[in-house]
């Protein structure tokens, strides 16, 4: 009966934490979009900074990435970087073409030079210095 008990401990938490998690990150919610190539293209001819975030809902990796994206977009509300998402579970050609040898890459574009390619990175210094980079190159300093 205590394993039982100590089962249902741990599944309540961890559905406690996945839940905590998604709702918390709105800071990054409202800047991601599903990728398209139309919507790409414009972007780049744009001139912007774009985030490719290549993500399954199964990883945690990507999970962890999610919060410190998250933390980034809250400290740093006048970001101009966009953010779209490539399913790496249904967009397979996308995850071909940016090269992204599993779930969990980030790839930071200017325009349409890549500036930044990260896999399985969840350390929030790395991260935060890469869409600071960024963002400054949008901002010409």
């Amino acid at each position: 009966m205590k394993l039982l008990s100590s089962i249902a401990i741990v599944l309540a938490s961890f559905l406690l934490l996945a839940t905590g998690n998604a709702s918390e990150n709105t800071e990054l919610a409202e800047r991601k979009q599903e990728f398209t190539e139309a919507a790409f293209k414009q972007a780049q001819a744009e001139n912007k900074a774009i985030l490719i975030d290549v993500w399954a809902e199964w990883c945690p990796t990507c999970r962890r990435q999610q919060d410190r994206l998250n933390d980034y977009f809250v400290e740093n509300p006048d970001s101009e970087i966009v953010v779209f998402v490539v399913d790496y579970d249904s967009q397979k050609e996308w995850v071909s073409y940016f090269k992204a040898p599993r779930q969990s890459t980030l790839i930071l574009y200017h325009g349409e030079e890549q500036i930044w390619f990260s896999v399985a990175q969840t350390n929030k210094t790395p991260i935060f210095a890469a869409l600071e980079l960024g963002d400054s190159k949008v901002s010409g300093e």
